[in-house]
């Protein structure tokens, strides 16, 4: 529904809208290679479709979810010029910037996950009779590549954005405090899309790439089982991110929040027009496909 609202109706005139539209398609990219990690769960982790649909869903999956977040993370960016410098930020946030940006992104996810897509990710375990795909390595494979591979991954593709997205809201809802923005609609509908973007950054994210680095950090001691099933647990909760997203179109976009409803309630709408007056009325406002 975001995708076709995006496309069709309200169209892409605002960078928001742009990071917005990528982060959908990520978002169904992502939901796609989860049928093949829920049928490998229920096999008892037994990989039976072969070496190289193990490395394709394995690369899939990274790079849609570090896609999703350095795409949150332009998001927060945007936001962030669009509230404390919105008048500066104009020649800066264009269209035809935030394409390339998006398309930065793009190529930055799918380069780094090469490394994956020529590795051998499956190994047959023997007294388990099982195939693994992507959890259990060689000793020498784990030291010569998937340590430094890995821990260098996640500091750049999650730490770095998690840094820089906390920066902006914050900066953000420092500015949403001064006493020139007297509308508490539009304070609380921003500080809400912050919190709901940091939120999704912490719960969804955070557990499992914070768990994936200390398992590599600590690889000389004896790992149980626990580990591996909080592991498997976080990347369950991750996938919950899929859901959030539109919550953050629904607050982050007047047009879409407008477009959701008629759709829903059949073309009725309630958005009022002193609403509606103050979100086209404001500097950053449709310029930036958000509304304060």
């Amino acid at each position: 529904m975001a995708i076709f609202i995006f496309l069709f109706i309200s169209q892409v005139k605002s960078p928001a809208v742009v990071f917005m539209l990528n982060l959908a398609v990520a978002d169904v990219l992502f939901v796609t290679s989860l049928p093949f990690n829920i049928v490998y769960r229920f096999s008892g982790n037994n990989w039976v479709i072969g070496e190289g649909m193990c490395r394709f869903v394995t690369a899939a999956f990274y790079c849609n979810m570090y896609c999703s977040v350095l795409l949150m993370t332009s998001i927060s960016v945007d936001r962030f010029l669009a509230v404390v410098y919105p008048v500066q930020s104009l020649l800066w946030r264009t269209v035809g910037r935030a394409w390339l940006v998006c398309l930065f992104i793009w190529m930055v996810s799918i380069t780094a996950t090469v490394p994956l897509l020529m590795s051998n990710l499956t190994v047959h375990i023997d007294h388990l009779n099982i195939t693994s795909c992507c959890h259990t390595q060689e000793p020498e494979d784990v030291q010569s590549f998937y340590f430094p591979y890995f821990t260098t991954y996640i500091s750049v593709f999650f730490f770095l954005p998690f840094i820089i997205t906390t920066f902006c809201y914050a900066a953000t809802i420092r500015s949403l405090s001064s006493p020139t923005i007297d509308s508490p609609f539009k304070k609380s509908r921003s500080v809400l899309l912050c919190v709901t973007v940091l939120c999704e950054f912490i719960f969804c994210f955070g557990p499992s790439n914070i768990i994936f680095l200390v398992y590599y950090l600590t690889l000389e001691k004896p790992v149980g089982n626990s580990m591996f099933f909080a592991y498997t647990l976080s990347v369950c909760v991750g996938s919950i991110s899929c859901c959030f997203d539109p919550a953050m179109y629904y607050l982050g976009s007047s047009k879409c929040k407008k477009h959701v409803y008629r759709l829903i309630c059949c073309g009725k709408t309630r958005i009022g027009h002193s609403q509606t007056r103050s979100s086209s009325g404001m500097t950053g406002g449709e310029s930036s496909g958000f509304t304060l």
